[in-house]
Protein backbone atom coordinates (compact mmCIF):
# COMPACT_ATOMS: atom_id res chain seq x y z
CA UNK A 1 0.00 0.00 0.00
CA UNK A 2 1.31 3.46 -1.18
CA UNK A 3 2.19 5.92 1.67
CA UNK A 4 0.53 9.02 1.92
CA UNK A 5 3.47 11.20 1.74
CA UNK A 6 1.70 14.32 3.80
CA UNK A 7 1.47 11.84 6.39
CA UNK A 8 4.76 10.36 6.29
CA UNK A 9 6.62 14.09 5.92
CA UNK A 10 4.52 15.50 9.37
CA UNK A 11 5.51 12.59 11.08
CA UNK A 12 9.06 12.60 10.34
CA UNK A 13 9.44 16.35 10.96
CA UNK A 14 7.63 16.26 14.57
CA UNK A 15 9.44 13.18 16.00
CA UNK A 16 12.69 14.81 14.41
CA UNK A 17 11.93 18.16 15.90
CA UNK A 18 10.96 17.25 19.07
CA UNK A 19 14.11 15.17 19.71
CA UNK A 20 16.11 18.34 18.61
CA UNK A 21 16.52 20.02 22.09
CA UNK A 22 18.42 23.00 22.40
CA UNK A 23 20.45 22.09 18.85
CA UNK A 24 20.46 24.40 16.05
CA UNK A 25 18.36 22.98 13.27
CA UNK A 26 21.15 23.71 10.70
CA UNK A 27 23.58 21.52 12.81
CA UNK A 28 20.72 18.38 13.55
CA UNK A 29 19.31 18.39 9.96
CA UNK A 30 22.71 16.63 9.45
CA UNK A 31 22.01 13.92 11.77
CA UNK A 32 18.34 13.21 10.68
CA UNK A 33 19.29 13.48 7.18
CA UNK A 34 21.67 11.03 7.29
CA UNK A 35 19.62 8.41 8.92
CA UNK A 36 16.82 8.64 6.63
CA UNK A 37 19.55 8.23 3.62
CA UNK A 38 20.46 5.25 5.82
CA UNK A 39 17.24 3.90 6.23
CA UNK A 40 16.50 4.47 1.96
CA UNK A 41 19.53 2.97 0.76
CA UNK A 42 19.24 0.01 2.84
CA UNK A 43 15.81 -0.91 1.80
CA UNK A 44 16.36 -0.40 -1.68
CA UNK A 45 19.90 -1.46 -2.30
CA UNK A 46 20.56 -4.03 0.45
CA UNK A 47 21.72 -7.55 -1.18
CA UNK A 48 21.67 -6.16 -4.46
CA UNK A 49 24.72 -7.25 -6.46
CA UNK A 50 25.12 -4.43 -9.43
CA UNK A 51 22.97 -1.33 -6.81
CA UNK A 52 24.14 2.09 -7.61
CA UNK A 53 25.30 1.92 -4.51
CA UNK A 54 27.01 -0.32 -1.57
CA UNK A 55 25.63 -1.77 1.51
CA UNK A 56 28.56 -3.54 2.95
CA UNK A 57 27.89 -6.10 5.65
CA UNK A 58 27.46 -4.94 9.07
CA UNK A 59 26.54 -1.11 7.67
CA UNK A 60 22.70 -1.52 6.96
CA UNK A 61 20.06 -0.21 9.03
CA UNK A 62 19.50 -3.44 10.92
CA UNK A 63 22.62 -2.95 11.71
CA UNK A 64 22.34 0.73 12.73
CA UNK A 65 19.14 -0.13 15.08
CA UNK A 66 21.26 -2.82 16.97
CA UNK A 67 23.30 -0.29 18.16
CA UNK A 68 20.38 1.55 20.15
CA UNK A 69 21.00 1.69 23.93
CA UNK A 70 24.65 0.58 23.70
CA UNK A 71 26.97 3.06 25.74
CA UNK A 72 29.21 3.64 22.88
CA UNK A 73 26.53 4.21 20.24
CA UNK A 74 27.75 7.20 19.01
CA UNK A 75 31.39 6.17 18.47
CA UNK A 76 30.01 2.68 16.57
CA UNK A 77 27.86 4.04 14.22
CA UNK A 78 30.64 6.22 13.23
CA UNK A 79 32.91 3.60 13.15
CA UNK A 80 30.83 0.60 11.82
CA UNK A 81 27.95 1.84 9.84
CA UNK A 82 29.06 5.65 8.27
CA UNK A 83 33.10 5.02 7.80
CA UNK A 84 32.22 1.61 5.36
CA UNK A 85 29.30 3.29 3.52
CA UNK A 86 31.69 6.06 3.11
CA UNK A 87 34.24 4.18 1.98
CA UNK A 88 32.54 2.00 -0.01
CA UNK A 89 30.81 4.42 -2.18
CA UNK A 90 33.13 7.67 -2.12
CA UNK A 91 31.35 9.17 0.07
CA UNK A 92 32.46 11.84 2.73
CA UNK A 93 31.72 14.34 4.93
CA UNK A 94 29.03 12.52 7.46
CA UNK A 95 28.80 14.22 10.65
CA UNK A 96 30.37 13.09 13.68
CA UNK A 97 27.45 11.20 15.92
CA UNK A 98 30.12 10.87 18.35
CA UNK A 99 30.49 14.67 18.92
CA UNK A 100 29.71 15.89 22.88
CA UNK A 101 29.04 19.29 21.75
CA UNK A 102 25.90 19.08 19.48
CA UNK A 103 24.22 15.39 20.96
CA UNK A 104 25.54 15.53 24.96
CA UNK A 105 27.66 13.38 27.07
CA UNK A 106 26.58 9.94 28.20
CA UNK A 107 22.87 9.14 28.73
CA UNK A 108 21.65 12.20 27.18
CA UNK A 109 23.86 11.37 24.03
CA UNK A 110 22.54 7.42 24.35
CA UNK A 111 19.32 8.66 24.35
CA UNK A 112 18.92 11.19 21.51
CA UNK A 113 20.26 8.60 19.42
CA UNK A 114 18.58 5.64 20.04
CA UNK A 115 15.39 7.89 19.98
CA UNK A 116 16.55 8.98 16.47
CA UNK A 117 17.30 5.91 15.17
CA UNK A 118 13.34 4.66 16.57
CA UNK A 119 11.72 7.24 14.77
CA UNK A 120 13.20 5.25 11.63
CA UNK A 121 11.57 2.15 12.53
CA UNK A 122 8.31 3.04 12.09
CA UNK A 123 6.74 0.17 9.94
CA UNK A 124 5.54 3.06 7.11
CA UNK A 125 9.02 3.45 6.20
CA UNK A 126 9.52 0.04 5.05
CA UNK A 127 10.65 1.00 1.55
CA UNK A 128 11.88 -2.39 0.20
CA UNK A 129 8.18 -3.25 0.05
CA UNK A 130 7.25 0.03 -1.60
CA UNK A 131 9.13 0.20 -4.10
CA UNK A 132 6.75 1.51 -6.76
CA UNK A 133 6.66 4.72 -4.56
CA UNK A 134 9.92 4.72 -2.55
CA UNK A 135 11.93 7.15 -4.83
CA UNK A 136 9.57 9.78 -5.36
CA UNK A 137 8.52 9.57 -1.47
CA UNK A 138 11.39 9.00 -0.05
CA UNK A 139 13.53 12.20 -2.47
CA UNK A 140 10.57 14.34 -1.26
CA UNK A 141 10.71 13.92 1.94
CA UNK A 142 14.20 14.44 2.06
CA UNK A 143 13.47 17.91 0.64
CA UNK A 144 10.50 18.36 2.75
CA UNK A 145 12.76 18.19 5.95
CA UNK A 146 15.43 20.19 4.48
CA UNK A 147 12.78 23.10 3.92
CA UNK A 148 11.69 22.90 7.10
CA UNK A 149 15.30 23.05 8.57
CA UNK A 150 16.10 25.92 6.80
CA UNK A 151 13.12 27.79 7.68
CA UNK A 152 14.32 27.05 11.40
CA UNK A 153 17.66 27.75 11.01
CA UNK A 154 17.41 31.98 10.81
CA UNK A 155 18.70 34.33 8.17
CA UNK A 156 22.41 32.85 7.99
CA UNK A 157 22.40 29.27 7.65
CA UNK A 158 19.48 28.86 5.01
CA UNK A 159 21.48 28.61 2.12
CA UNK A 160 21.18 24.74 1.66
CA UNK A 161 17.84 25.27 0.07
CA UNK A 162 16.33 26.68 -3.05
CA UNK A 163 12.84 26.75 -3.04
CA UNK A 164 11.17 24.28 -5.38
CA UNK A 165 9.14 26.93 -6.67
CA UNK A 166 12.32 28.94 -7.92
CA UNK A 167 13.95 26.08 -8.91
CA UNK A 168 11.32 24.72 -11.11
CA UNK A 169 11.25 28.11 -13.00
CA UNK A 170 14.66 28.24 -13.85
CA UNK A 171 14.17 24.63 -15.28
CA UNK A 172 11.02 25.42 -17.56
CA UNK A 173 12.95 28.81 -18.85
CA UNK A 174 15.71 27.30 -20.17
CA UNK A 175 14.19 24.57 -22.44
CA UNK A 176 15.74 21.97 -21.37
CA UNK A 177 11.80 20.25 -21.81
CA UNK A 178 12.10 21.00 -24.97
CA UNK A 179 15.82 20.39 -25.92
CA UNK A 180 16.62 16.77 -27.81
CA UNK A 181 18.91 15.90 -24.88
CA UNK A 182 20.91 13.00 -24.37
CA UNK A 183 22.67 11.48 -21.14
CA UNK A 184 26.00 13.41 -22.24
CA UNK A 185 23.84 16.58 -21.80
CA UNK A 186 25.79 18.13 -19.22
CA UNK A 187 24.25 20.17 -16.26
CA UNK A 188 26.38 22.14 -14.05
CA UNK A 189 25.49 23.70 -10.58
CA UNK A 190 28.67 25.86 -8.83
CA UNK A 191 26.93 26.67 -6.06
CA UNK A 192 25.25 23.30 -5.74
CA UNK A 193 24.07 23.55 -1.95
CA UNK A 194 22.09 20.40 -1.35
CA UNK A 195 21.67 19.87 -4.81
CA UNK A 196 17.73 20.59 -5.03
CA UNK A 197 18.18 22.80 -8.05
CA UNK A 198 20.00 20.64 -9.65
CA UNK A 199 17.86 18.09 -9.53
CA UNK A 200 14.55 20.03 -10.62
CA UNK A 201 16.47 20.73 -13.80
CA UNK A 202 17.18 17.29 -14.50
CA UNK A 203 13.24 16.45 -13.63
CA UNK A 204 12.07 18.70 -16.26
CA UNK A 205 14.40 16.66 -18.87
CA UNK A 206 12.93 14.00 -20.94
CA UNK A 207 16.10 11.84 -20.68
CA UNK A 208 18.85 11.39 -18.44
CA UNK A 209 21.25 14.24 -18.05
CA UNK A 210 25.07 14.22 -16.95
CA UNK A 211 24.82 16.25 -13.36
CA UNK A 212 28.18 17.85 -11.96
CA UNK A 213 27.83 20.46 -8.78
CA UNK A 214 30.11 21.49 -6.59
CA UNK A 215 29.83 23.40 -2.99
CA UNK A 216 31.89 25.05 -0.60
CA UNK A 217 30.79 23.44 2.71
CA UNK A 218 31.64 20.36 3.36
CA UNK A 219 28.73 18.86 5.21
CA UNK A 220 26.02 20.20 2.48
CA UNK A 221 28.23 19.06 -0.26
CA UNK A 222 27.74 15.68 1.72
CA UNK A 223 23.46 16.16 1.88
CA UNK A 224 23.79 16.76 -2.29
CA UNK A 225 25.86 13.44 -3.07
CA UNK A 226 23.19 12.01 -0.49
CA UNK A 227 20.28 13.78 -2.34
CA UNK A 228 21.26 12.49 -5.55
CA UNK A 229 21.43 9.50 -4.55
CA UNK A 230 17.74 9.51 -3.18
CA UNK A 231 16.49 11.21 -6.70
CA UNK A 232 18.22 7.92 -8.57
CA UNK A 233 21.24 10.57 -10.06
CA UNK A 234 23.79 8.37 -8.36
CA UNK A 235 26.26 9.18 -11.08
CA UNK A 236 26.06 12.55 -10.54
CA UNK A 237 29.20 14.48 -9.77
CA UNK A 238 29.52 16.96 -6.59
CA UNK A 239 32.56 18.28 -5.21
CA UNK A 240 33.89 19.86 -2.68
CA UNK A 241 35.68 23.11 -2.51
CA UNK A 242 35.47 26.83 -3.42
CA UNK A 243 34.12 27.31 -7.07
CA UNK A 244 35.60 30.76 -7.40
CA UNK A 245 39.21 29.82 -5.93
CA UNK A 246 39.60 25.84 -6.85
CA UNK A 247 36.86 25.27 -9.27
CA UNK A 248 36.88 21.15 -9.35
CA UNK A 249 35.57 20.89 -13.05
CA UNK A 250 38.37 21.18 -15.58
CA UNK A 251 39.34 20.13 -19.10
CA UNK A 252 43.12 20.09 -18.86
CA UNK A 253 44.18 23.46 -17.83
CA UNK A 254 41.17 25.30 -18.90
CA UNK A 255 37.36 25.35 -17.10
CA UNK A 256 35.04 22.50 -18.66
CA UNK A 257 31.94 23.85 -20.15
CA UNK A 258 28.13 22.82 -19.99
CA UNK A 259 25.71 22.91 -21.97
CA UNK A 260 23.45 24.14 -18.95
CA UNK A 261 24.44 26.16 -15.63
CA UNK A 262 22.01 26.73 -12.79
CA UNK A 263 22.88 28.80 -9.93
CA UNK A 264 21.87 30.38 -6.54
CA UNK A 265 25.01 31.76 -4.96
CA UNK A 266 25.63 33.89 -1.57
CA UNK A 267 24.21 37.22 -1.87
CA UNK A 268 26.38 39.71 -2.30
CA UNK A 269 29.52 37.32 -0.82
CA UNK A 270 31.91 39.77 1.14
CA UNK A 271 35.18 37.34 0.77
CA UNK A 272 34.72 35.75 -2.30
CA UNK A 273 37.61 36.54 -3.66
CA UNK A 274 39.51 34.51 -0.64
CA UNK A 275 42.34 32.45 -2.54
CA UNK A 276 42.24 34.41 -5.88
CA UNK A 277 43.97 36.93 -7.35
CA UNK A 278 41.20 38.09 -9.18
CA UNK A 279 43.55 40.60 -11.64
CA UNK A 280 45.23 37.54 -12.23
CA UNK A 281 42.38 35.00 -12.62
CA UNK A 282 44.12 31.84 -14.19
CA UNK A 283 41.04 30.71 -15.95
CA UNK A 284 39.95 34.02 -17.72
CA UNK A 285 36.49 34.72 -15.60
CA UNK A 286 37.41 38.80 -15.23
CA UNK A 287 39.63 40.03 -18.25
CA UNK A 288 36.83 40.27 -20.63
CA UNK A 289 34.26 41.80 -18.11
CA UNK A 290 36.04 43.42 -15.46
CA UNK A 291 37.28 42.56 -11.88
CA UNK A 292 33.71 42.64 -9.44
CA UNK A 293 34.06 44.40 -6.29
CA UNK A 294 35.72 43.57 -3.31
CA UNK A 295 32.76 43.28 -1.28
CA UNK A 296 30.36 42.22 -3.51
CA UNK A 297 31.00 38.98 -5.18
CA UNK A 298 27.25 38.55 -7.06
CA UNK A 299 29.32 39.62 -10.29
CA UNK A 300 32.34 36.79 -9.90
CA UNK A 301 29.41 33.80 -9.74
CA UNK A 302 27.51 35.42 -12.94
CA UNK A 303 30.87 35.99 -14.68
CA UNK A 304 32.13 31.95 -13.79
CA UNK A 305 29.20 30.70 -14.67
CA UNK A 306 29.52 33.06 -18.62
CA UNK A 307 32.90 31.50 -18.51
CA UNK A 308 31.50 27.57 -17.94
CA UNK A 309 29.15 27.67 -20.68
CA UNK A 310 29.60 26.75 -23.77
CA UNK A 311 29.12 28.56 -27.03
CA UNK A 312 25.29 27.52 -27.21
CA UNK A 313 25.14 27.22 -23.80
CA UNK A 314 22.64 28.35 -21.41
CA UNK A 315 22.03 29.63 -17.64
CA UNK A 316 20.28 31.04 -15.18
CA UNK A 317 21.43 32.38 -12.07
CA UNK A 318 19.36 34.28 -8.67
CA UNK A 319 21.37 37.38 -7.61
CA UNK A 320 20.31 40.30 -5.36
CA UNK A 321 18.51 43.23 -7.12
CA UNK A 322 21.33 45.27 -6.63
CA UNK A 323 23.11 43.96 -9.64
CA UNK A 324 20.92 45.67 -12.12
CA UNK A 325 21.70 49.08 -10.89
CA UNK A 326 24.66 49.18 -8.57
CA UNK A 327 27.41 51.57 -9.89
CA UNK A 328 31.08 51.65 -10.44
CA UNK A 329 33.12 48.51 -11.30
CA UNK A 330 29.65 46.32 -11.58
CA UNK A 331 28.25 48.84 -14.05
CA UNK A 332 31.59 48.66 -16.28
CA UNK A 333 30.92 44.59 -16.27
CA UNK A 334 26.89 44.86 -16.72
CA UNK A 335 27.43 47.18 -19.69
CA UNK A 336 29.97 44.55 -21.20
CA UNK A 337 27.78 41.77 -20.46
CA UNK A 338 24.82 43.72 -22.68
CA UNK A 339 26.81 44.21 -25.61
CA UNK A 340 28.07 41.11 -26.10
CA UNK A 341 24.71 39.97 -25.72
CA UNK A 342 24.87 37.45 -23.03
CA UNK A 343 22.18 38.60 -20.81
CA UNK A 344 18.43 37.02 -22.69
CA UNK A 345 16.27 37.52 -19.96
CA UNK A 346 15.71 39.45 -16.13
CA UNK A 347 12.62 38.11 -14.07
CA UNK A 348 12.69 40.05 -11.04
CA UNK A 349 10.75 37.88 -7.98
CA UNK A 350 8.70 38.48 -4.72
CA UNK A 351 10.88 39.94 -1.68
CA UNK A 352 11.01 36.93 1.30
CA UNK A 353 10.80 34.11 -0.79
CA UNK A 354 14.23 32.12 0.28
CA UNK A 355 15.14 31.19 3.42
CA UNK A 356 18.80 32.86 3.74
CA UNK A 357 17.04 36.55 3.40
CA UNK A 358 14.37 38.49 3.07
CA UNK A 359 15.29 40.76 -0.10
CA UNK A 360 13.76 40.56 -3.28
CA UNK A 361 16.04 38.49 -5.61
CA UNK A 362 15.63 38.42 -9.53
CA UNK A 363 17.00 35.46 -12.21
CA UNK A 364 19.17 36.90 -14.63
CA UNK A 365 18.94 34.28 -17.85
CA UNK A 366 22.30 34.15 -20.15
CA UNK A 367 22.38 32.49 -23.25
CA UNK A 368 25.41 32.41 -25.45
CA UNK A 369 23.94 30.80 -29.01
CA UNK A 370 21.98 34.01 -30.13
CA UNK A 371 23.82 36.14 -28.29
CA UNK A 372 25.38 38.21 -31.74
CA UNK A 373 21.72 38.64 -33.19
CA UNK A 374 20.01 39.53 -29.61
CA UNK A 375 18.36 42.99 -30.38
CA UNK A 376 16.60 43.44 -26.56
CA UNK A 377 16.35 42.06 -23.06
CA UNK A 378 13.19 40.40 -22.18
CA UNK A 379 12.04 41.84 -18.70
CA UNK A 380 9.20 40.18 -15.98
CA UNK A 381 8.55 42.06 -12.69
CA UNK A 382 6.78 39.24 -10.70
CA UNK A 383 7.14 40.33 -7.55
CA UNK A 384 3.45 40.90 -6.46
CA UNK A 385 2.52 37.28 -7.78
CA UNK A 386 2.59 35.12 -4.42
CA UNK A 387 0.83 33.79 -1.61
CA UNK A 388 1.66 33.97 2.08
CA UNK A 389 3.21 30.90 3.75
CA UNK A 390 3.81 31.63 7.22
CA UNK A 391 6.62 33.34 7.97
CA UNK A 392 7.56 33.72 4.42
CA UNK A 393 5.97 34.48 0.56
CA UNK A 394 5.61 31.27 -1.73
CA UNK A 395 4.74 31.53 -5.37
CA UNK A 396 1.82 29.03 -6.29
CA UNK A 397 1.04 27.13 -9.87
CA UNK A 398 -0.18 30.34 -11.17
CA UNK A 399 2.38 32.58 -10.85
CA UNK A 400 4.95 29.73 -11.48
CA UNK A 401 2.98 29.44 -15.25
CA UNK A 402 2.37 33.23 -15.42
CA UNK A 403 6.05 33.44 -15.30
CA UNK A 404 7.37 30.42 -17.47
CA UNK A 405 4.73 30.99 -20.22
CA UNK A 406 5.49 34.83 -20.45
CA UNK A 407 8.94 34.33 -20.43
CA UNK A 408 9.24 31.29 -23.38
CA UNK A 409 6.62 33.06 -25.70
CA UNK A 410 7.95 36.33 -25.32
CA UNK A 411 4.84 38.26 -24.56
CA UNK A 412 3.96 41.72 -23.98
CA UNK A 413 1.90 41.92 -20.28
CA UNK A 414 1.34 45.52 -19.84
CA UNK A 415 2.68 46.81 -16.08
CA UNK A 416 4.35 42.91 -16.16
CA UNK A 417 6.35 42.08 -18.89
CA UNK A 418 8.40 43.87 -21.85
CA UNK A 419 10.56 42.87 -24.64
CA UNK A 420 13.41 45.88 -23.77
CA UNK A 421 15.05 46.97 -26.97
CA UNK A 422 18.43 47.99 -26.27
CA UNK A 423 18.65 51.34 -28.03
CA UNK A 424 16.47 52.14 -24.64
CA UNK A 425 18.48 49.96 -22.41
CA UNK A 426 21.52 52.11 -24.20
CA UNK A 427 19.50 55.59 -23.41
CA UNK A 428 19.44 54.19 -19.57
CA UNK A 429 23.16 53.79 -19.53
CA UNK A 430 22.44 50.35 -18.83
CA UNK A 431 20.91 50.43 -16.13
CA UNK A 432 18.47 46.91 -15.73
CA UNK A 433 16.73 48.27 -12.89
CA UNK A 434 13.02 46.72 -13.57
CA UNK A 435 10.95 49.54 -12.27
CA UNK A 436 12.51 52.13 -15.05
CA UNK A 437 10.81 49.34 -18.11
CA UNK A 438 7.83 48.40 -16.48
CA UNK A 439 5.15 50.42 -14.57
CA UNK A 440 3.19 47.79 -12.09
CA UNK A 441 2.19 50.50 -9.78
CA UNK A 442 -1.44 50.01 -9.26
CA UNK A 443 -3.27 52.85 -10.75
CA UNK A 444 -5.29 55.15 -8.66
CA UNK A 445 -9.04 53.64 -8.20
CA UNK A 446 -11.01 56.52 -9.97
CA UNK A 447 -14.05 56.84 -8.56
CA UNK A 448 -17.84 58.01 -10.11
CA UNK A 449 -19.78 60.43 -7.91
CA UNK A 450 -22.11 60.04 -10.41
CA UNK A 451 -22.20 56.88 -10.74
CA UNK A 452 -22.71 56.15 -6.99
CA UNK A 453 -25.11 58.32 -7.26
CA UNK A 454 -27.55 57.83 -9.50
CA UNK A 455 -26.58 54.24 -10.28
CA UNK A 456 -25.30 52.49 -13.63
CA UNK A 457 -22.04 51.38 -14.43
CA UNK A 458 -19.24 53.84 -15.70
CA UNK A 459 -18.56 53.33 -18.97
CA UNK A 460 -14.84 53.59 -18.67
CA UNK A 461 -15.31 50.63 -16.29
CA UNK A 462 -16.75 48.94 -19.29
CA UNK A 463 -13.69 50.32 -21.53
CA UNK A 464 -11.46 48.33 -19.37
CA UNK A 465 -12.66 45.07 -20.45
CA UNK A 466 -11.87 45.58 -24.41
CA UNK A 467 -9.97 42.17 -24.25
CA UNK A 468 -12.92 40.60 -23.76
CA UNK A 469 -14.51 42.53 -26.09
CA UNK A 470 -12.60 41.40 -28.85
CA UNK A 471 -13.07 38.21 -28.18
CA UNK A 472 -16.78 38.38 -28.15
CA UNK A 473 -17.72 41.46 -30.37
CA UNK A 474 -21.58 41.21 -29.83
CA UNK A 475 -21.31 40.66 -26.06
CA UNK A 476 -21.13 44.92 -24.68
CA UNK A 477 -24.04 45.63 -27.14
CA UNK A 478 -25.82 42.31 -25.43
CA UNK A 479 -25.26 43.11 -22.22
CA UNK A 480 -25.14 46.90 -21.84
CA UNK A 481 -27.26 50.21 -22.92
CA UNK A 482 -26.87 53.54 -22.30
CA UNK A 483 -28.15 55.36 -19.49
CA UNK A 484 -26.60 58.88 -19.26
CA UNK A 485 -23.43 60.37 -20.18
CA UNK A 486 -20.62 58.04 -19.56
CA UNK A 487 -22.77 55.83 -18.01
CA UNK A 488 -23.97 52.44 -18.81
CA UNK A 489 -27.23 50.06 -17.53
CA UNK A 490 -27.54 45.96 -17.93
CA UNK A 491 -30.10 45.72 -20.15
Amino acid sequence: MALKKSELYSSLWQSCDELRGGMDASQYKDYVLVLLFIKYVSDKYAGQRYAPIKIPSGASFTDLVALKGKSDIGDKINKYILAPLAKANKLADFPDFNDATKLGTGKEMVDRLTNLIAIFENPSLDFSANRADGDDILGDAYEYLMRHFATESGKSKGQFYTPAEVSRIMAQILGIRDAKTTPSTTVYDPTCGSGSLLLKVADAATTELSLYGQEKDSATSGLARMNMILHNNAGALVEQGNTLADPKFMEGDVLKTFDYVVANPPFSAKRWSTGLDPLNDPHGRFKPFGVPPGKQGDYAYLLHIVRSLKPTGKGACILPHGVLFRGNAEADIRRALVRKGYIKGIIGLPANLFYGTGIPACIVVIDKKDAKARKGIFMIDASDGFIKDGPKNRLCSKDIHKIVDAFNKRTNIDKYARMVPLSEIEQNEFNLNLPRYIDSQTPEDLQDIEGHLKGGIPEADVDALQRYWEVCPNLRKTLFKKNRRATLISQ
